[in-house]
């Protein structure tokens, strides 16, 4: 598992193997990573990337939050309450040196809580497959007031998921056995 673009290019991140399924941890493969960040920066939506503020749900190993830190994001907030999962995410923000632009919140991303600072415009959305979290996590996030008007949301699923109501659905891929929804949130 590697950056892709951006200033971080190449950097090989911390190893998982094939994941720990008990840790639910299901790393982004490289490809289909690759595929998402083609298709935000190409596909017609603007640069939803640069300067943006952005929520990596589920974060697991960080690999969607820090490639958009390696192409420009201004700051993420990594989100998972798994203890695997949040170790290497810490390694992987060592690797790419970026603690000073990185929070790291030990958090049920289907339970989040008012938020009090302002919403964040890019949203990864990479919960477990098939288990109804990312439906969860939105509805969650829009109560807290997490996610910014208009913001991008980019959710990853085994399957087609359940759009809450008032978002906007603008793409969706199907890459292997993920299923990538880019969505608009309400104004």
């Amino acid at each position: 598992m590697r950056i892709i673009g951006g200033q971080f290019r190449g950097l090989h991140l911390a190893p998982v193997g094939e994941g720990d399924a008990k840790a639910h941890l299901r790393p982004t493969s490289d490809r289909v990573r690759e595929s998402i960040f083609n298709l935000l920066i190409n596909g017609g939506f603007g640069d939803p990337i640069s300067g943006a503020r952005v929520l990596d749900l589920f974060a697991g190993t960080g690999a969607l939050g820090l490639e958009a830190i390696s192409r420009g994001a201004a700051r993420v907030a990594f989100v998972d309450d798994g203890a695997a999962a949040r170790a290497l995410l810490r390694r992987n923000i060592e690797l790419t040196r970026t603690m000073g632009v990185t929070d790291v919140w030990r958090r049920d991303a289907t339970r989040m809580g008012p938020n009090r600072g302002a919403g964040y415009s890019l949203v990864f959305l990479d919960p477990p497959y098939g288990k109804g979290l990312g439906e969860k996590a939105l509805v969650s996030c829009i109560e807290g007031g997490w996610i910014a008007p208009g913001a991008m949301i980019v959710w990853e699923e085994g399957v087609a998921p359940e759009i809450p109501q008032g978002f906007e659905m603008l793409d969706q891929r199907r890459y292997g056995d993920t299923l990538v929804t880019l969505l608009e949130a309400p104004e």
